[in-house]
């Protein structure tokens, strides 16, 4: 079955005041398909995040986005839980229904139905009985969780999480992989994970895009995440152990 493209790049050059850090990118997010963006830190993933998500303006090339029945592609964005301040006094309920606001016309208030879906995105993430809790009391994988609860508020049509396992311990790392995979597979979510561990890559994605010297290179997860492949990549020998 051919997939419809999400978002479509072709020879897309990014960078920032004139000078490209990825030079003449081509590959699609395609609906449906779980993909990965992998590569060490310094690659340029964030670069490429900040153009999928329509922050940075390609120097060259093209770069679409495509319409999903009628409306704008929206993007539920998880960003790394460091990203947002703990101080701020906001409760578990108060950040989920933050993203209600980009469905909402100007000054509207929010809204029964607003409400109803944050509760149920908050159940869908294990956290309903948290509702009333302070964000900054909650553990690092709850934290975690709570962002993809505010993604899944706006009801994306793509899902795009920023190392979600950062900083976050074994147990903590492979329950909220395995949050990401139900979401996939109940909702049929179009996911892209950015990560730089290939373990995760190898256990998820259908597809990867492998960030490196400025350069993007796609294709079937099976086919690229191979040691002989990656080391000449990596320019270093590599080995793919699973995680217990």
């Amino acid at each position: 079955m051919t997939r419809t493209p999400l978002i479509s790049l072709t020879e897309v050059s990014l960078g920032y005041n004139g000078q490209p850090l990825l030079r003449e990118i081509s590959f699609s997010v395609l609906v449906g398909e779980f993909l990965a963006i992998l590569g060490p830190n310094g690659a340029g993933k964030t670069t490429l995040v900040r153009a999928l998500l329509g922050q940075l303006r390609p120097l060259g090339g093209r770069l679409e986005r495509a319409a999903v029945q009628g409306e704008r592609l929206r993007t539920g964005y998880v960003a790394q839980s460091a990203s947002l301040d703990p101080i701020f006094p906001f409760s578990v309920a108060d950040i989920v229904l933050q993203g209600r606001l980009g469905r909402r016309h100007g000054l509207q208030r929010l809204s029964a139905t607003d409400r109803d879906e944050a509760a149920r995105c908050l159940d869908e993430v294990g956290l309903s009985h948290l509702a009333t809790m302070p964000f900054r009391d909650l553990s690092g994988g709850q934290k975690q969780r709570l962002l993809i609860a505010r993604a899944l508020a706006t009801q994306p049509h793509l899902l795009l999480l920023d190392e979600p396992t950062r900083g976050l311990d074994l147990a903590s790392r492979h329950a909220i992989l395995d949050l990401i995979a139900t979401l996939h597979r109940r909702r049929g979510l179009t996911i892209v994970l950015i990560t730089h561990v290939l373990a995760e890559a190898t256990r998820l994605a259908e597809r990867v895009a492998l960030v490196h010297h400025g350069r993007v290179t796609s294709g079937a997860t099976a086919e690229l995440l191979q040691p002989d492949r990656l080391g000449r990549l990596y320019d270093m020998d590599v080995e793919l152990l699973e995680e217990s």
